[in-house]
């Protein structure tokens, strides 16, 4: 068994801190307005499936409504225009899923390398040399220096 032994004296000179990352997230301007632009962008493509299904529902009433009055070829070219239409707006949803997804993670993505940024900014500036983040399972509130990087990721939003 291995133990591991500090020299109290040395360990004062270290500066620890903690963030919390979910946290700093949610609460920067840049997560506000990320979420904002996606829905913004979702909203309108949700719409235009919206429509098509609205259209492919109008055209099997007509049939069933109509169905008896119309001549089999008649029959056979809307329950055709309806698959055709169904197949269409099912890869349409595909797509756009898929499209979400792809854009949420590239959001994700970025707004990580700017709490990055942030962080190694304020570690530099206030000369700490050790930041824990995930997997933390308890932390003093005294070292945890979240509200710090999400005051300077306002700043930065408030920057642009």
């Amino acid at each position: 068994m291995t133990a591991l032994v500090v020299n109290p004296l040395h360990a004062a000179d270290y500066r620890i801190a903690v963030v919390d990352p979910n946290r700093v997230v949610e609460q920067s301007p840049q997560y506000e307005a990320a979420r904002d632009a996606l829905q913004g962008e979702v909203e309108e493509r949700e719409r235009n499936l919206r429509e098509q299904q609205d259209q492919i529902a109008s055209l099997q009433h007509k049939l069933e409504k109509d169905g008896a009055l119309m001549s089999e070829s008649e029959i056979q070219r809307l329950q055709n225009d309806i698959r055709s239409r169904t197949r269409k707006l099912k890869y349409a949803r595909d797509e756009f899923q898929e499209d979400f997804a792809l854009r949420q993670n590239e959001l994700r993505t970025k707004l990580g390398r700017q709490v990055q940024e942030v962080v190694v900014e304020l570690a530099k500036e206030q000369k700490i040399d050790l930041i824990i983040s995930d997997g933390l399972v308890y932390s003093n509130p005294r070292i945890d220096i979240s509200d710090l990087v999400i005051e300077r990721l306002k700043d930065e939003f408030n920057k642009k």
